[in-house]
């Protein structure tokens, strides 16, 4: 009943999104008719007269029911409309488009399961032979947390530019498929190891594994049986996985110009090409559905519906947090302090020679406009951290209205675990037009659902307290309970987890900027100053570097800090924690 009540709740979520694709002709920002008027008739005048015979042509003038119905109708059959820049039939672009990014996300997938085997092995032999597993570490969890783009760009400048190992661009051979699969599977690659060796570890302090050792079985069959316990808690995680590979496609396809689907959709976007945008959108997110159900369906086969619920939560271990601060505060000083030299000096002023090397005037040089990059990069952080606390505070506000409603929340948080964020970006760019809060909007639709899942537990721990009833029987409202007991228990680690995520929200925003669907070109917000520095790549390297490198001490910082070994609780400071 759980599997179907999710089922219907993803297919109500799709046919939502199916249905917001489909109107984004009649939600677009621009007007659609004047954008293929610009594109098939360059010079000729934008005349009422013109305009409206263009949206009768596309039927655009018979209102939005009429728009969907067509579309919609359309799908079923198989036809994906006619494209309104070039005039070609979308299937002829989409369709050869599709085939090249599938090829592209089966060897991102490859490169995911081998970095997760590879981490896992050890930790698996360990278990079996009864040694201690070890933390996770650092270094794995900030494996997991690099974004796409940043991979994809630091391969192009090590691989590509400066080693010329690898070709950077183009998509006509092996050796093309090296760096866009690492760039889209390594993240994710992190994410199993991390997940998986958390797991194994879980599972190696379970009882029968003792029992096992202590009867003589070999090991290869402990670890056969570590292997099948530590994998359904697991398995959830390829739908997400799935998803940001999905989304990955948008930004890696770009940078190394491969002809593939997430490269035609940011490409249309652009050119407000919107049938080319719909067919490429509905593609990837019925992807990121597929994918879902599926790890759903494979979590059941292997150990029934309570694998569902279970989570890879690793033991509380003591000891061992002083090297996490030094990991924390090596990361985040040099951010710090170059937010301190972007607020003493001006950045927006051209002050030397552009591209010009390293100088006692510019630190790291300047930019393409004689812009110092360092003070650059100061304001950028400042650009990057308020939009990115802005997404975390409408998320948490979402989060924590939904947590109060779990049967609604837990479904919606899983089918909106499918969205990537460059879907939603290029979403909100035709419907509000490019900008930072458009960026902010994006990224705030999807990082809500953990927040939301989260809440909802809270809640039902809340709710579940067994003094509830006595103050219920001392006269105590309902109400009173709400906003003295329930709403307190929520709220406070809600926000921990939420400010947790703040990073990753941040490096969401760089993302969007770096695909041109957030802050402006010119602006010094991270991932904008990326994409622009990125030509200039051989002249001004620290250029590139410098917002890369922030985005690598954001994320060794915050992953420190998740990271970090937690306590043992014993039952007296349990009870001061709830106040009892």
């Amino acid at each position: 009943m759980a599997l179907l009540r999710a089922t219907l709740t993803r297919a109500a979520v799709l046919l939502a999104v199916l249905a917001a694709i489909g109107l984004l002709p009649w939600l677009a920002d621009r007007d659609p008719a004047l954008t293929v008027l610009r594109a098939r008739y360059p010079g000729r005048e934008a005349t009422g007269g013109a305009l409206d015979a263009i949206r009768t042509e596309l039927g655009l003038a018979a209102g939005p029911a009429a728009i969907l119905r067509d579309w919609l109708s359309g799908l079923a059959r198989g036809d994906l409309g006619t494209s309104w820049t070039s005039g070609e039939a979308v299937a002829e672009t989409v369709l050869p488009a599709l085939g090249t990014s599938l090829t592209v996300m089966t060897a991102a997938f490859v490169v995911t399961f081998a970095v997760a085997a590879l981490a896992c092995a050890p930790a698996l032999r360990r278990a079996a032979q009864g040694r201690p597993i070890g933390a996770s570490g650092v270094a794995v969890a900030s494996f997991a947390a690099l974004p796409d783009f940043l991979i994809a760009t630091l391969g192009v400048a090590v691989f590509a530019t400066w080693a010329g190992v690898l070709p950077a661009y183009g998509f006509s051979g092996p050796a093309h498929l090296v760096l866009p699969a690492l760039a889209m599977g390594l993240p994710g690659g992190g994410v199993l190891a991390r997940l998986g060796r958390d797991a194994i570890g879980r599972v190696a302090a379970e009882d029968w594994v003792r029992q096992w050792r202590a009867a003589g079985y070999p090991r290869r069959r402990i670890a056969r049986g570590l292997l099948r316990r530590a994998l359904p808690p697991v398995l959830p995680q390829f739908a997400i996985i799935a998803v940001s590979i999905t989304g990955a496609a948008v930004a890696v396809e770009t940078i190394f110009a491969v002809p593939g689907l997430g490269r035609a959709a940011l490409a249309a976007a652009d050119a407000q090409d919107l049938p080319v945008l719909q067919a490429c959108t509905a593609l990837l997110i019925a992807f990121g559905f597929a994918a879902g159900l599926i790890a759903r369906l494979a979590v059941r086969a292997l150990d029934g519906p309570a694998a569902e619920a279970a989570a890879p939560v690793a033991p509380p271990v003591s000891g061992g947090r002083g090297r996490h601060y030094v990991w924390i505060a090596a990361a985040a000083l040099p951010v710090l302090l170059a937010v301190v030299y972007g607020a003493l000096r001006s950045g927006e002023i051209a002050t030397g020679p552009r591209l010009d090397g390293p100088s006692a005037a510019a630190w790291l040089g300047t930019d393409e406009l004689g812009r110092d990059v360092l003070a650059r990069l100061g304001h950028g952080a400042l650009w990057t951290a308020g939009a990115a606390l802005l997404a975390c505070g409408l998320a948490y506000l979402l989060a924590l209205a939904l947590g109060f409603a779990p049967r609604l929340a837990h479904p919606l948080a899983e089918a909106f675990n499918s969205f990537p964020i460059a879907i939603a970006g290029m979403i909100v760019v035709v419907v509000l037009g490019r900008g930072q809060f458009g960026a902010v909007l994006a990224v705030a639709a999807v990082s809500w659902p953990p927040l939301a899942a989260h809440a909802a537990e809270l809640v039902a721990q809340a709710r579940g307290a067994g003094h509830l009833e006595a103050r219920l029987a001392l006269g105590a409202g309902r109400w009173w309970i709400l906003r003295r007991h329930t709403l307190p228990l929520v709220a406070g680690p809600l926000a921990a987890h939420a400010g947790l995520r703040l990073p990753g929200m941040a490096l969401g925003v760089a993302s969007l900027g770096f695909l041109g669907l957030g802050a402006a070109p010119d602006s010094p917000e991270w991932g904008a100053s990326l994409a622009r520095s990125l030509p200039y790549l051989e002249r001004a390297p620290l250029a590139v570097l410098a917002p890369a490198a922030a985005m690598v001490a954001l994320t060794l910082a915050v992953m420190a800090a998740v990271s970090m070994p937690r306590h043992r609780q014993t039952p007296a400071s349990r009870r001061r924690a709830v106040g009892t």
